[in-house]
C-alpha cells in the first residue's frame, strides 16, 4: 500500500484500501455535539431579554395575567429549542460531507462521498470540476472548502471548525487535488472570496492604524490613500458629538487600505534589492591594493 501523503496535507489525506480519502470531519460525535450545542442555545439567548423582565414582573405584581404571559414564552423557548435540534441533527447527518474518496488509487474512476448516515458513488465522467474556495479577510483565512461541480449539482464540502483540514495551505491542497485529477481531466480551480463590506464607521481604520500599518506617519497617509484610491469616510464620533460637534475623524476602508500595505512592502522590498544590486563591490585596483 502506498505511504501517508507527506507534507502540509499529512492530516487530511490518507490512503485507504480502495483509494486516497479527503477528510473533512475527523469525529462524527464531536461535530453533532457542536451542531447540538447551538441549536439548544440559540433559542433560550434570543428569548431571556423577554423572560426575564416577564419573570421579575410576574414575582413583583403576582399577576395571572402576567404569569400566563410568561409561560407562554417559555413553551414558545421550549418548543423553538426542541424544533432547531431536531433540524440541526438533521442537516448535519444529511448534508455535511465527512469525507470524500477517489477509487481507485493512481487514476480514479468513481468519486465516494461519505455523509453521516450515507455515503453515494458518483461516476468521474459525471465530476465536471472541482474548486478550492478560500475566504479572506485583509489576509487572514475565515474558511475554507471544496466544491465539486457535477452535470446536475453542486456538492459543497466544509471542514469542521476544528477539523484539520481547515487550516490546510489552499494552494497546497489545489495542487494535490490536480495531481490526482489530471489524469482523469478533470480541471481543478482555485478561488479567493475576500471580505470587503467592512462595517463603515466601526470596522474601518484609523489614521494612526492605517499608517503603523503602511509604515509611515499619519501625516502622509491621507497623501497615499488619495493617490492609491483609498476610500475614506468622515464622521464625528458619539463621544464627542455633544461637546465638540465640530470634531471630525477620517478613516479608512480597510480592504484596500491593507492591499495598499502589500503594495507598499512588495515596492520596499524591490527598492532594497535594487540598491543592493546596484551597490559597488570592491574594485580590483582596491582587492589589488589590499594584498
Amino acid at each position: 500500500m502506498a505511504t501517508q501523503q507527506p507534507g502540509p496535507l499529512a492530516e487530511v489525506v490518507a490512503p485507504v484500501t480502495a483509494g486516497w480519502r479527503l477528510l473533512f470531519v475527523p469525529n462524527r460525535a464531536r461535530e453533532l455535539a457542536a451542531g447540538l450545542g447551538a441549536s439548544v442555545m440559540v433559542p433560550p439567548v434570543i428569548a431571556a431579554p423577554l423572560l426575564l423582565p416577564a419573570l421579575a414582573v410576574a414575582l413583583i405584581t403576582g399577576s395571572s395575567l402576567v404569569w400566563g404571559g410568561f409561560w407562554v414564552l417559555l413553551a414558545l423557548t421550549v418548543v423553538a429549542v426542541i424544533v432547531l435540534t431536531a433540524a440541526g441533527i438533521y442537516f448535519t447527518a444529511t448534508m455535511t460531507v465527512r469525507w470524500v474518496e477517489l477509487r481507485p488509487l493512481g487514476s480514479p474512476a468513481q468519486v465516494v462521498i461519505a455523509r453521516f448516515l450515507r455515503s453515494s458513488t458518483m461516476e468521474m465522467a459525471d465530476l465536471q470540476r472541482v474548486v478550492v474556495i478560500e475566504r479572506l479577510s485583509l489576509g487572514q483565512r475565515q474558511s475554507i472548502k471544496v466544491v465539486l461541480h457535477t452535470r446536475s449539482q453542486k456538492v459543497e464540502c466544509e471542514p469542521a471548525t476544528s477539523a484539520p483540514l481547515s487550516r490546510v495551505d489552499a494552494q497546497a491542497l489545489t495542487k494535490w487535488l490536480t495531481e490526482q485529477l489530471g489524469p482523469v481531466h478533470v480541471p481543478v480551480e482555485r478561488q479567493r472570496e475576500v471580505k470587503r463590506d467592512f462595517l463603515r464607521p466601526d470596522e474601518w481604520w484609523t489614521p494612526s492604524h492605517t499608517a503603523e500599518l503602511w509604515g509611515v506617519s499619519v501625516d502622509e497617509v491621507d497623501r497615499i490613500a488619495a493617490r492609491r484610491g483609498v476610500e475614506t469616510y468622515g464622521y464625528t464620533p458619539r463621544a464627542a458629538a455633544m461637546y465638540s460637534p465640530g470634531t471630525s475623524v477620517t478613516v479608512y476602508d480597510p480592504g484596500r487600505a491593507y492591499e495598499v500595505a502589500e503594495e507598499l512592502r512588495a515596492e520596499r522590498a524591490a527598492r532594497q534589492a535594487a540598491d543592493t544590486t546596484a551597490a559597488p563591490g570592491p574594485s580590483e585596483d582596491d582587492t589589488t591594493d589590499s594584498r
